[in-house]
């Protein structure tokens, strides 16, 4: 056996015992290694799996994995593709995204758009700040243009307040947006990967009115998260970088850019054919 530890990642004694290395040597272990050469996309029962060396992939609740279009299936292939050495969760936010669809949000829909609709009822766009000027001024700058956007696509107006006492918005704008989402959800093929895409984008925002937005077309993905984001930026502006904040929002980024392609890969293929 060899004597060389030098990167087994366990300590040698007298050396410094440093936890960061020991976590990831950790997580590591706890990782499925890569079990197979291609991941490819392929038409089957209607739709399109994934493929791990030709054979089917199931999710964690043993369903098909596999979509309703070509074009998401080869992003969440091309996820599974560039898997290295080990099989990371963590670096596949299309993949996690999927099963979240097809395990939770497929038999659960009215309870999704529920959710949805909740956010509407109080949503981010709406609470704004009394002072000071300059944070009120970019408020409306940032956040009018959803409110109009709800108005025009909807028919739904919606009520601001100032500061966080509860503001209750007209019940048929709540129902316009009701109806929005479940029109969304609607369709057999795609609706569970569409509301679970527009479910992801209004919690990570905060804002019914913002995901609706994206998934409309009316906003791109990074304006959105910087609507988000209005208060969260101004307060660093004043108070310098908080890089733990970044660090956070870098992460939830990646959630948002993952549900924002599947909604357009899975959704909006379906409404040009």
């Amino acid at each position: 056996m060899s004597d060389d530890f030098t990167n087994t990642g366990v300590p040698v004694p007298g050396e410094p015992i440093d936890p960061v290395a020991m976590a990831r040597r950790d997580q590591k272990k706890a990782l499925p290694k890569r079990f197979y050469k291609e991941a490819t996309a392929e038409a089957r029962d209607g739709g399109f799996a994934i493929l791990l060396d030709g054979r089917p992939v199931k999710t964690p609740a043993k369903n098909a994995l596999a979509l309703p279009t070509l074009a998401a299936a080869e992003a969440v292939a091309a996820e599974w593709q560039a898997q290295g050495e080990y099989i990371d969760p963590q670096e596949m936010p299309l993949t996690r995204l999927v099963h979240s669809a097809l395990d939770g949000v497929a038999g659960e829909k009215a309870a999704c758009v529920e959710e949805v609709v909740k956010y509407a009822g109080s949503d981010l766009v709406c609470y704004r700040a009394a002072e000071p000027d300059a944070l009120v001024k970019a408020q409306a700058e940032v956040w009018d243009p959803y409110l109009t956007f709800a108005h025009e696509k909807f028919g739904a107006r919606f009520i601001c307040a100032e500061g966080i006492i509860f503001a209750a918005q007209p019940e048929p704008s709540c129902q316009a947006v009701h109806e929005a989402v479940q029109a969304i959800a609607a369709p057999k093929a795609t609706g569970a990967f569409a509301l679970a895409s527009l479910n992801v984008m209004t919690s990570l925002t905060g804002s019914a009115l913002i995901a609706l937005g994206v998934v409309h077309g009316a906003f791109d993905t990074e304006a959105a998260w910087g609507a988000a984001h209005v208060d969260e930026d101004f307060q660093m502006k004043i108070w310098g970088r908080d890089e733990e904040a970044l660090q956070r929002r870098a992460r939830r980024w990646i959630e948002m850019e993952a549900a924002a392609k599947l909604f357009r890969l899975v959704h909006q293929e379906e409404t040009k054919g």
